[in-house]
């Protein structure tokens, strides 16, 4: 299919299946977290999935081979349209949906207990007194804004059906608060990923798998992921990942 590119957009090569992506540079691009996060699951070839704040697309384009189908929520209605021109530019359009919405009304867009697996790459800190007027482009999306950790975790819940999985990135500061969100909606984590930006450096993310009514304990901890060398060159896991192995 032929791109017709508008003002300040740009074609990316994601490396997976020939698909392409749309982005534009004027608003917020995915980032390697969203690529993470999307090998982070065990997927079954059977699973709905819902991708909670889909940006432009990128998680149900490089997650689409691996499941029965796709429903991906934006907020941002410039988003969600690049992210629904990326699934048709992909011939993806039977089995990825894009819906434009808030995941915070949750209870009036989507049937309870409706999903095999929910994904989110959220936004991650907190919103101080203050910030609001100062934070701009990327670094306002990054804060939480349009929806809290105790936001998404709710919408997690409300959809997914009984051990239904719930899969996420976010701050390994916060994991405190995030075990507590999860303990608090019947959700137990099973899976921890710590990610450290290069060996010997404290970790700056975690990726955790939550199951829907689980008993506690038995808690899988995986080694670390470590991003860079000390060069600055990607280590062999990013490489696997990003399909970068010679």
């Amino acid at each position: 299919m032929s791109v017709k590119l508008q003002a300040g957009e740009r074609l990316d090569d994601l490396m997976k299946s020939g698909r392409k992506i749309i982005q534009n540079e004027n608003e917020f691009c995915f980032s390697m977290d969203s690529v993470l996060i999307a090998h982070f699951p065990i997927f079954k070839r059977r699973y709905k999935v819902l991708d909670l704040g889909t940006g432009t697309g990128v998680i149900p384009l490089l997650i689409a081979d691996e499941v029965q189908k796709i429903v991906a929520i934006e907020l941002n209605s410039r988003m969600a349209e690049t992210a629904r021109r990326n699934v048709e530019l992909n011939n993806l359009t039977e089995k990825i949906t894009v819906l434009e919405g808030d995941y915070r009304q949750h209870r009036e867009i989507f049937r309870a207990e409706s999903f095999d697996l929910v994904i989110a790459n959220p936004p991650y800190v907190p919103v101080k007194d203050g910030d609001s007027n100062k934070l701009h482009g990327v670094a306002r999306a990054r804060h939480e804004f349009t929806a809290t950790l105790e936001d998404v975790v709710t919408a997690a819940r409300f959809v997914l059906k009984f051990h239904g999985v719930f899969c996420m990135i976010h701050l390994a500061s916060r994991l405190c608060e995030i075990v507590d969100t999860l303990h608090r909606h019947q959700l137990e984590m099973k899976r921890l990923q710590i990610i450290q930006p290069k060996f010997g450096r404290n970790a700056n993310l975690i990726m955790i798998e939550a199951i829907v009514g689980a008993n506690s304990g038995s808690l899988q901890i995986l080694p670390p992921l470590v991003v860079h060398e000390n060069d600055n060159s990607y280590t062999s896991d990013i490489k696997k990942i990003y399909g970068l192995e010679e």
